[in-house]
């Protein structure tokens, strides 16, 4: 039966009743409304559910005007030069610079900040430019993102140890006993290299940053991946330093991409050693000789020329996060992430059997606005994710879906085994992404990907609402479902047909 606009209507306002009485903090976050209304306006007059802030954040018009009305009062060109349009530019980069270093309360006499393509490239410069050696160690978690994951190739090919921190189900948060003794193993005279998320792009856990001490007292230099925490969250490098640091932008503001930034502490810049050089990173360079000598400080690690005319636009950005206060957005966030989540945990079949299986924390403490989800029919067969987005989309809902470049969280979530992972190398050149899936499900695996909804900026109730009621709509479905296999949501575990 069609709902008709009148009862839509009625059961919004009925469940925002019940919303505002069970988080009534999220009131304090009006300001936000308002930001929608006057610089997000496409959203409500396009009926857009925006629900992929992990992915990138949405940019306000106010950004836009600023950033184009400053283009437009003066001549900028190339900041490698002494020229009058190259002096102009260099003034803005380096303001931009300082700027940023002030945001995160990063002492310009503590760190120096380098500015890269995004959160990769920034990963990137510390992967190839750290001092691995044999002896030295990297420490991965689990939950890391493909981006800290591939660091792991440059320590293999220079002779470090390669290991990773586990995860605990079902909450998917650090087995922090096993990290510790992986922490006691390092060498302290050796280069070792600690690398976790501040908060992960799957689960939205929130890793404690007092990790960060813990393992440099212990002789590790550590890379904070912060991409996914930095949009909702304070990180104040005065009270939590970190060696390195990795963000991007448009993931705290959606405007300029194609800019991130490295954070790195002075004191860790021993530990880097560039492998090669290119434009604007070297003083002095001969070709007769051979040799060449880098730059002091950022400007070595700086390839070539940098996207000069969008990165005074990040300085508008963080000055439209202060102003609006990151701690009323993550205090949205994480009402609206707590309603959602238990919405989405009540959901049942006619049978009383659970529709959602969530991925990791299902309450809101340390979590950020990331919920991973995958859907079951009433006999516990997955229905497929691929369709369910592409049902969303036609009902103007904005979500992620697939293993979102981050395989470790997803193998220890869905029971996968290295016996699997040496199934697909005997796929070769063959192997990816459909043909891992489809590997998995004929061995008994329910799923190798998931739904992603994440709320951000400027979300609403009603973003949450019609999600949440998208959802609902596959009560006793049953012709979206794959596999032969069941999951008991309850207990974790894959039920084969027939047993």
């Amino acid at each position: 039966m069609t709902t008709t606009p009148a009862c839509r209507n009625e059961q919004l306002e009925a469940a925002q009743a019940d919303f505002f009485e069970r988080y009534p903090e999220y009131a304090k976050t009006a300001s936000l409304d308002r930001l929608r209304e006057a610089d997000h306006r496409c959203l409500d007059e396009s009926h857009q559910v925006y629900l992929d802030y992990t992915g990138g954040s949405l940019y306000g018009e106010s950004q836009l005007e600023e950033h184009m009305m400053q283009m437009r009062s003066g001549v900028y060109g190339n900041p490698h030069s002494n020229n009058p349009t190259s002096t102009a530019m260099t003034q803005l980069l380096e303001q931009s610079r300082q700027y940023i270093l002030n945001y995160f309360n990063a002492s310009s006499r503590d760190f120096i900040l380098v500015f890269t393509p995004n959160a990769s490239g920034a990963l990137k410069l510390v992967g190839e430019s750290f001092a691995f050696a044999p002896g030295g160690r990297l420490l991965l978690t689990f939950d890391n993102h493909n981006s800290v994951n591939g660091i792991r190739e440059f320590a293999r090919a220079r002779g470090s140890m390669v290991s990773y921190a586990p995860l605990k189900m079902p909450s998917l948060r650090l087995d922090e006993e096993r990290l510790e003794e992986l922490l006691d193993e390092a060498d302290p005279a050796q280069a070792n290299l600690f690398a976790f998320p501040a908060q992960s792009n799957v689960s939205g856990v929130k890793h404690p940053l007092s990790l960060v001490e813990r393992a440099r007292k212990k002789g590790w230099s550590v890379l904070l991946d912060a991409a996914a925490f930095a949009p909702t969250n304070r990180l104040d490098l005065t009270e939590v330093q970190p060696d390195f640091v990795a963000v991007s932008f448009y993931k705290m503001f959606g405007y300029p991409t194609g800019v991130g930034a490295l954070l790195i502490r002075k004191e860790a810049l021993t530990k880097l050693n560039r492998p090669w050089f290119a434009g604007g990173t070297v003083n002095f360079v001969s070709v007769q000789g051979q040799l060449h000598i880098l730059s002091k400080g950022e400007a070595a690690f700086e390839d070539g020329t940098l996207n000069y005319l969008a990165i005074p636009a990040v300085e508008i950005g963080l000055r439209h996060l202060q102003a609006i206060g990151i701690e009323i957005i993550g205090e949205r966030v994480r009402c609206l992430t707590g309603w959602m989540l238990d919405e989405l945990l009540a959901l049942r079949h006619s049978n009383g059997r659970a529709m959602v299986r969530i991925y990791g924390p299902t309450t809101t403490e340390a979590r950020g606005g990331t919920v991973t989800l995958n859907l079951y029919d009433p006999n516990g067969h997955l229905l497929d994710y691929r369709r369910i987005e592409e049902l969303a989309g036609e009902k103007g809902i904005s979500l992620r879906t697939g293993c979102f470049c981050n395989p470790g969280l997803g193998e220890i979530a869905e029971g996968l085994t290295e016996e699997d992972m040496e199934a697909v190398q005997q796929l070769g050149a063959d192997a990816n992404l459909m043909s891992f899936l489809r590997l998995m499900q004929g061995r008994g695996h329910k799923s190798a990907g998931a739904i992603r909804a994440s709320t951000g900026l400027v979300s609403n109730f009603e973003d949450v609402w019609r999600f949440v009621s998208f959802i609902a709509g596959f009560r006793d479905q049953t012709r979206l479902a794959i596999g032969e296999a069941s999951f008991d949501i309850d207990s974790c575990r894959i039920i084969r047909d027939g047993s």
